[in-house]
């Protein structure tokens, strides 16, 4: 099955050649059978004319014969036969049983049909008579009596070939084909290059969206004319003014929002400062106190500390967003790493981890460490041991795989994992953890060119870091 074509190109063409041909081939047509019936009315008028002139000219008698008369003989019908002859022609004259002939033709090749009708009128008929095509003309001669006009009972038919007639049609049918040929051609240069024309503004307001696409809000295009098009085209300009202004003025806002983060986030550190001070000495106290006493200032060290998790996040969160994150790479030895960052939070008897002592990459030392940290922390804080941290080298990079054996987080959940301030299930709400743990992962993650992804086990969860050799 041959495909339809989609292209509004294809189709604006298709549609102006078709209405071209449509048009040249009833024009031809008409033209043709206007032609042909002028032809044949010609010859067979003229034919009429020879026949009733040559016929009125006889002299002798015929039909009922008056006193003095005597019936024509062969010698008078074939002078009347050799005066219908002609180039080319057949003549039959018939009277009673005598019968006079020029040419080849024979009473048997004249039609019954007009043989009949002959008695009345003069008449004509088109025959093909052993392959080649005439005009037959038959016709009774009457003669005047008392008044009327009286049949005689001669009847005579003349054999007009038409082959000059067809040749001129074939000619003609030539010609209007040629000159519809070159009708559709002209048809398909203009119908090309008027769709080229029509087309030409759609594709530059293709390439103007797509150029919005890619980010070139100050695109615009220049209107001509005053048609639809041109309305359109105004419209699009419109739009990508309105649409320029409205990133703008979002741009600002997110920069400022970015910016009071940051401004807000760098002020909190000097009272968190004095504040994780006075929670150092709160803390040594707090064995010395009442029950009730002790703890609420436990309760304040963990909002404490839970506080200076909150801003360390935000402002590493708001160099991202300023993209003023940078990588200091450098030879790591892979095992090292992750074990020092397990020591240094307390966590190494809590997590076994798998990794060849002579395993390096070349990474950032203090994201990766971040890397490994919260995705260790969330494991610990949210699934169940055995806790796993598995790390390899690939053909094209590191792989480095955590693992823990809780009841896993819910599948509706798994795609959201990464999202700022996200916690799966309603009841982490208020659980330990600024939310933005795991989205500090991936963006340090993508700052290498890497990739991270979670996958739910049986039990528990698995999130796989992928970093590229360097």
């Amino acid at each position: 099955m041959i495909p339809l074509p989609t292209g509004l190109r294809a189709r604006l063409v298709i549609t102006f050649t078709l209405v071209a041909v449509t048009a040249s081939v009833l024009v031809a047509t008409i033209g043709y059978e206007l032609a042909k019936a002028a032809l044949i009315t010609r010859a067979e008028n003229t034919s009429l004319d020879l026949v009733t002139r040559e016929l009125a000219d006889i002299s002798f008698p015929i039909g009922r014969l008056r006193p003095g008369e005597a019936a024509p003989t062969d010698k008078e019908l074939g002078i009347v036969a050799n005066a219908l002859n002609g180039p080319g022609r057949g003549v039959l004259v018939e009277y009673g049983t005598l019968i006079a002939s020029e040419g080849p033709m024979a009473m048997s090749d004249v039609p019954n049909e007009l043989y009949g009708r002959a008695k009345q009128s003069l008449v004509t008929q088109r025959k093909v008579i052993r392959n080649q095509l005439w005009l037959i003309v038959g016709a009774e001669v009457y003669r005047d009596a008392a008044g009327k006009a009286e049949a005689t009972g001669l009847r005579a038919f003349v054999f007009f070939p038409m082959q000059d007639d067809e040749s001129q049609l074939a000619t003609l049918r030539a010609t209007l084909a040629q000159a519809g040929a070159a009708i559709v051609l002209i048809a398909l240069v203009v119908a090309l290059l008027s769709a080229r024309q029509v087309l030409l503004p759609v594709r530059r307001l293709s390439a103007a969206a797509q150029a919005l696409g890619q980010g070139r809000l100050d695109t615009r295009l220049p209107v001509h004319g005053q048609d639809e098009l041109a309305e359109l085209t105004a419209r699009f300009n419109d739009a990508a003014a309105a649409l320029e202004l409205s990133v703008a003025e979002l741009r600002s806002l997110e920069a400022m929002s970015r910016r009071f983060v940051a401004d807000v986030s760098h002020e909190l550190r000097t009272p968190l400062t004095a504040m994780t001070a006075v929670a150092d000495v709160l803390s040594e106290e707090a064995g010395r106190l009442p029950e009730a006493p002790a703890e609420a200032v436990r309760l304040v060290l963990r909002e404490i500390e839970r506080l200076r998790e909150l801003v360390e996040h935000l402002i590493e969160i708001s160099r991202f967003d300023a993209g003023t994150a940078t990588l200091n790479l450098e030879p790591v030895n892979v095992a090292d790493a992750i074990v020092d960052c397990l020591v240094v939070r307390g966590w190494s008897d809590q997590v076994k981890v798998n990794a060849s002592q002579g395993l390096t990459a070349n990474l950032d030392p203090r994201r990766f460490d971040v890397i490994v940290a919260n995705l260790v922390g969330n494991a610990l804080k949210h699934g169940a041991p055995p806790v796993q941290v598995n790390a390899r080298s690939t053909e094209n990079g590191l792989e480095v795989k955590v693992r823990d054996h809780g009841k896993g987080i819910p599948r509706e959940a798994l795609p959201h994992v990464f999202d700022r301030f996200f916690k799966a299930g309603t009841g982490r709400a208020r659980s330990q953890g600024s939310g933005l743990g795991l989205s500090i992962a991936r963006a340090n993650v993508h700052l290498h060119g890497g990739t991270i992804s979670v996958r739910a086990q049986q039990p528990g969860t698995l999130f796989t870091v992928w970093l590229p050799h360097t």
